[in-house]
């Protein structure tokens, strides 16, 4: 009789400061499936489902039953009935019969307005449904870890790289810890610390600085009994108790040993942490130093508003400084979520002029709407597939998009809020980066595992966003401020 396996995920990183709340439609608009159909469209993609598909493929000995699986761009924070709703029917598919273990794909930074710890709430629930079962969990880098977590999830691992190219890696290992744990060839015992840190994810890339070598350590201590070590930089922007840097560590039936792989990790996140601290310029000086780099492309980055921070893809602090520069050779920006703009220019026509603003249409909280007058160059459908590394081979759905021009700069504005993260986004709007002297972007990290081997350099700017530089700036509730390093 064949072995039986439940999967189901949740995967949202939360900013408590976005103005903008996560409701279904942006589930629906990236991922809210059930059933076959989900390991279909995820088979051979490098991402967590990606894995769970060439599990299902590789072992006829297991059934592969894929419950509720739901993933949104980072945003505001979950709508509390969706959230229970999500809860409620993973639930109830759970109860439904026997099984033999659970995978679950969370996030680890998601918050609700009520909720301040849902990925341990779906744990706790999960746990108290199927009993002694065995269940397994992968995380992403950037996960908030509640401590308790440890004590229910019986294997579980996060993700090594920024930007996340191992995201099916770290499915793979999670689901082959799980296997063996069903078999009896493995007892894990694992230990969540938090590292008493807040840390900016602006300087976590794993290429280089001090998230590159706080994974060498972690891969160093990872021998003996010690199955995984996991080290999260955490997303300071979700408001909750365990905001911050954290480390997850599980061995083989040695549960001192893995506490002390995980002390001496939390000790070395405290030691690295103040190398995380950024300091960018404004938005005029990035500009004027990303013009004396000589030929392009050069990215000019508005991580504040960056889309997998939860930006609002709305802020007009970078693209009021390009149109004032006003620069003499081809320049982009990328992007602005404005589905009534998007409008306009469609029932103009390419050709056609739209006059109007851009920016500060959510909130002006991020400074005053950007005047435009701009022609209409190109209209899309907005779909199209990723060619990776990141996502390879997954669809995005941008909504109807369109290129306005004005002057020298083309702004591309979407009816979704979907991140510039690969170049097929570019092709599709008929972008040759070659051509272009300035990138501005609202983007900060995951970015560069696409566009790193294609602009000349990167220029970092602060600008007013949700996702600032300056944490002091916002109305946290519940972090533990006194810990931000």
């Amino acid at each position: 009789m064949p072995r039986t396996l439940a999967v189901a995920r949740i995967w949202l990183e939360v900013n408590s400061f976005s103005p903008v709340p996560s409701v279904l439609a942006d589930f629906e608009n990236s991922e809210w499936a059930a059933g076959p159909a989900v390991l279909d469209r995820f088979r051979g993609t490098p991402t967590e489902l990606g894995a769970v598909a060439a599990f299902a493929d590789a072992n006829p000995g297991w059934q592969v039953e894929v419950l509720r699986c739901a993933a949104a761009q980072p945003g505001g924070p979950m709508d509390d009935g969706l959230f229970d709703a999500f809860l409620e029917e993973v639930r109830a598919g759970l109860a439904a019969r026997r099984w033999d273990a659970v995978y679950l794909s969370l996030h680890g930074a998601l918050a609700t307005e009520r909720r301040r710890t849902p990925d341990l709430d779906v744990l706790r629930m999960v746990r108290a449904t199927v009993g002694p079962v065995p269940i397994g969990a992968s995380f992403d880098m950037h996960a908030n870890m509640a401590p308790e977590i440890a004590d229910i999830a019986d294997v579980a691992a996060g993700y090594k790289t920024l930007p996340h190219i191992d995201m099916f890696e770290v499915g793979e290992k999670v689901l082959g810890m799980l296997v063996a744990t069903v078999e009896g060839r493995l007892k894990p015992t694992g230990v969540i610390l938090r590292a008493g840190r807040i840390i900016h994810s602006h300087n976590m890339r794993t290429a280089d600085g001090p998230m590159k070598d706080l994974e060498a350590i972690a891969r160093d201590l990872t021998q003996g009994p010690i199955l995984d070590v996991t080290p999260f930089g955490g997303f300071p922007w979700a408001d909750t108790p365990n905001t911050g840097a954290s480390v997850m560590v599980y061995a083989d039936g040695d549960h001192d040993a893995a506490r002390r792989a995980a002390e001496t990790m939390a000790e070395a996140i405290r030691r690295k942490a103040p190398e995380f601290a950024v300091v960018r310029p404004g938005p005029e000086e990035g500009l004027r130093q990303a013009l004396a780099l000589g030929t392009g492309p050069v990215a000019v980055v508005e991580a504040a508003d960056n889309i997998y921070s939860g930006g609002i893809a709305d802020t007009p602090g970078l693209l009021q400084a390009l149109l004032d520069l006003a620069p003499a050779e081809p320049s982009i920006f990328a992007f602005f979520f404005d589905p009534a703009t998007v409008a306009r220019a469609r029932e103009a026509g390419v050709g056609g002029r739209v006059r109007g603003t851009l920016g500060g249409r959510i909130t002006g909280d991020f400074g005053p709407p950007v005047p435009i007058d701009a022609e209409v160059v190109r209209l899309t459908d907005g779909v199209f597939v990723n060619r990776g590394p990141m996502l390879r081979g997954v669809e995005t759905r941008l909504g109807h998009t369109a290129v306005l021009r004005v002057g020298q700069v083309d702004i591309i504005v979407t009816e979704k809020r979907e991140p510039v993260n690969d170049l097929g986004y570019m092709d599709l709007h008929g972008i040759d980066l070659a051509q272009v002297r300035l990138f501005c972007i609202k983007a900060k990290n995951h970015f560069r595992a696409a566009y790193g081997p294609v602009c000349r350099a990167f220029v970092e700017v602060d600008t007013p966003g949700p996702a600032g530089v300056d944490l002091a700036r916002l109305p946290f509730r519940f972090a533990p401020l006194h810990e931000y390093a």
